[in-house]
């Protein structure tokens, strides 16, 4: 009998420890095919996902033995937590390991949509030799805004620090005397998009989040300014964020998460003709390094939770 189902790609190191100690089921595209998964969940005591497989409603339902979830990440809005909790479930994110992953994706487009002179291939290969067009700006001096200051926006700013950068946040949560505020400036929504240089998303998505950088916020935003968004599709309307780039009023942008993921042909169609725009597959907290980390740290906490070690 089945004791744990892996929807979602995880390390193969991590997977077989736990195989070493349980009947493990790994199929990295089990969550495009939720009636199998509901079949094969239905009673293993611990499953193991991603962003893609979306335990609420009728799949979490059909897990009927269901104790512990493993999530290899660290948003938690495709899992009902009010229904875990109802039932007793157990969930366990990966805080803190992809963490590094994150802030290097946003440093890195940060440093390439300031610079400006990554995207001339297509100029260089053509005989050009653009030189005068491409005199980007640097990173040092400028001002990172981050909208959310936990454990990941608090580690975007030690190393925005670390290479010259100021830095500001908004967290309203956050309490004034924290130390993490130490050597970052505390500002509003209104006033960290009207200073900041970069504004890096770092919230979850909630009701409360939904829409949180819409035309309006975008509009408050310096016209050369950066937006990065690595959190979640939905904190920030897609449209506006194209209408903005199109008509010269934002400086660029870099996108790794979107309201509809996949993204398919039709929801790509909104982002045709966005200039200054780098777009990934929801992909910045995954590196070969990082997904070694969150997959043992998630592994042996499914294993102790399941031990009744946690």
């Amino acid at each position: 009998m089945t004791d744990i189902v892996i929807s979602e790609f995880m390390d193969e190191v991590a997977v077989e420890s736990l195989r070493a100690r349980y009947d493990v089921h790994h199929d990295p595209e089990l969550y495009a095919r939720p009636d199998d998964l509901a079949r094969l969940i239905e009673q293993v005591p611990a499953v193991i996902i991603r962003n893609q497989t979306v335990m609420r409603g009728p799949l979490l339902e059909a897990a009927k033995a269901l104790k512990v979830i493993g999530r290899l990440g660290v948003g938690l809005d495709n899992i009902d937590m009010g229904a875990c909790a109802d039932r007793g479930i157990r969930v366990f994110p990966a805080t803190g390991a992809n963490s590094l992953s994150v802030v290097e994706y946003v440093i890195g487009t940060t440093m390439t949509l300031l610079r400006g002179a990554y995207f001339a291939n297509a100029a260089m290969l053509a005989g050009e030799f653009p030189k005068t067009k491409l005199i980007g700006r640097e990173i040092a001096g400028k001002l990172m805004g981050i909208v959310g200051f936990g454990a990941i926006g608090q580690d975007l700013a030690r190393h925005a620090r670390a290479i010259g950068m100021e830095v500001a946040a908004y967290h309203p949560r956050l309490p004034a005397d924290d130390p993490a505020w130490s050597g970052v400036r505390r500002l509003s929504l209104d006033a960290l998009l009207g200073e900041a240089d970069v504004v890096s998303l770092h919230v979850p998505l909630t009701s409360e989040t939904r829409g949180l950088i819409d035309a309006k916020a975008i509009a408050r935003m310096k016209p050369d300014a950066i937006l990065i968004n690595t959190a979640r599709g939905g904190i920030m309307e897609e449209a506006a964020l194209v209408a903005a780039l199109k008509a010269g009023r934002l400086g660029g942008a870099a996108i790794d998460v979107y309201e509809q993921e996949p993204l398919g042909k039709g929801a790509a169609k909104v982002f045709a003709g966005a200039p200054n725009l780098i777009l990934t597959p929801h992909i910045s907290g995954n590196t070969v390094e990082s997904n070694g980390r969150v997959s043992g740290l998630v592994a042996e906490k499914v294993m102790a939770a399941l031990e009744e070690r946690i």
